[in-house]
């Protein structure tokens, strides 16, 4: 099991944010986190990632406790993540802010510089021009090509199609699939239940910080209770929206 996460809770003062959650990814997998908003998503990933402190619970990665280690130890362990809301360095360039993903390695090794290249064309034919410059959809990609940078064992996608128009949608999962199959394990938090759950091999529902069901991708986009009960809305009106 690449990372086991054991009744884990987080509290933001006397809130508690995570109320014992407790998950698996297997290498190789998609695994996603699916839920509506203030459902704990976003905190799960920021705890995973060092950027949130554990109140109680355990995080194991690839056999060793993490649950205390910084977060830029962990990267260095091979757990990156491309956050919400992107976070280029906007007055850097495209090439700048890759080689910024190669911090923990020391410096960008053009085997992986090529790859995030292959992956995102778009970066390539913009690759001097400033990040604040570059559309949403664009600056998706480079946050995820920034993390790829890290050569990761596990990649931490938080929202990847927010703002996106539906046909750029289908392109950022299109290319999640093809990490995947390059060899990247993935834990993608998503409020597109639709493609997120058709993406993974399997998914957690969350509502108010706790897991309140689990099972394929396949199993729970075909359960229009659980997608109604917990995700606001049908599948049918999740597909496609941005």
């Amino acid at each position: 099991m690449l990372l086991e996460v054991e009744d884990l809770h987080v509290s933001y003062g006397k809130v508690a944010a995570l109320r014992g959650i407790s998950l698996e990814v297997d290498d190789g997998e998609v695994v996603a986190l699916v839920g509506a908003n203030g459902a704990g998503k976003t905190t799960t990933l920021k705890t995973l990632s060092g950027l949130r402190a554990v109140s109680s619970g355990r995080i194991v990665f690839d056999g060793e406790d993490i649950t205390a280690m910084p977060g830029h130890r962990r990267v260095k362990a091979g757990l990156c993540q491309a956050p919400e809301g992107r976070g280029v360095f906007p007055g850097m360039d495209v090439a700048e802010n890759l080689a910024m993903g190669s911090y923990s390695t020391g410096k960008p090794d053009p085997d992986t510089s090529a790859r995030v290249l292959d992956l995102f064309p778009r970066l390539k034919e913009r690759y001097h021009q400033q990040a604040g410059t570059l559309s949403g959809g664009e600056q998706q990609m480079l946050a995820i090509g920034r993390a790829l940078m890290a050569r990761p064992r596990l990649l931490l996608l938080d929202e990847p199609s927010m703002g996106l128009a539906p046909q750029l949608i289908t392109l950022i999962f299109s290319i999640i699939r093809e990490i995947n199959e390059q060899g990247t394990t993935v834990l993608l938090v998503e409020q597109n239940a639709a493609q997120a759950l058709a993406l993974a091999d399997r998914a957690y529902v969350l509502a108010t910080g706790e897991v309140v069901r689990s099972g394929t991708g396949a199993s729970l986009l075909e359960d229009e209770s659980i997608v109604s009960a917990y995700l606001g809305t049908s599948v049918e009106e999740t597909d496609g929206q941005t």
